[in-house]
């Protein structure tokens, strides 16, 4: 999906000067040594924390309430829970512009939207910590993830109804 980008950008100097660290959460759904290896020759084992045992529900928010800011790392991608969830937490993302993730992701208002690759993953990265943008994208999260409130949705059903509820 695209972590060995975001294992590259950790590993990129102005990333490195922000004191960042990497939780990685989640079941690999493919072979982890490739990422173990690379961790290991791009010298970041010590700023990863690899978390890659299955998460229950009952966990999810352990990990989202630890990161200052989630990273979506995607090669490509139509739409991410990954996004809804961080709403849900409040967390500032960086994004990559693929598929349709860029339409539930403002740029520059609750997170960067970014290239897929290393350098822009680094920048959006370096930038959120170096700019201090959290909490400025934190106070914009409530108008961007309106959209996808469960009242907006029920407004929405009842539109493609035509339902105006029931009348006493």
């Amino acid at each position: 999906k695209g972590l060995d980008l975001l294992l590259e950008a950790m590993a990129d100097e102005q990333v490195k000067q922000t004191g960042a660290k990497l939780i990685v959460a989640g079941e690999f759904y493919e072979d982890a040594a490739p990422y173990h290896e690379q961790i290991k020759q791009l010298g970041i084992a010590d700023r990863v924390i690899l978390k890659t045992a299955f998460i229950p529900n009952s966990k999810v928010g352990l990990y989202f309430s630890a990161a200052d800011l989630v990273v979506q790392p995607y090669r490509s991608a139509t739409q991410s829970g990954v996004s809804q969830v961080a709403y849900h937490f409040n967390k500032p993302m960086v994004i990559t512009d693929v598929g349709g993730l860029a339409e539930s992701v403002p740029n520059e208002k609750v997170g960067f939207v970014v290239a897929p690759a290393p350098e822009a993953i680094a920048t959006g990265i370096a930038r959120f910590f170096n700019e201090n943008r959290a909490q400025e994208f934190i106070g914009n999260m409530e108008e961007a993830k309106a959209p996808f409130s469960w009242e907006r949705l029920v407004e929405s059903v009842e539109g493609v109804a035509g339902w105006r509820g029931l009348q006493t």
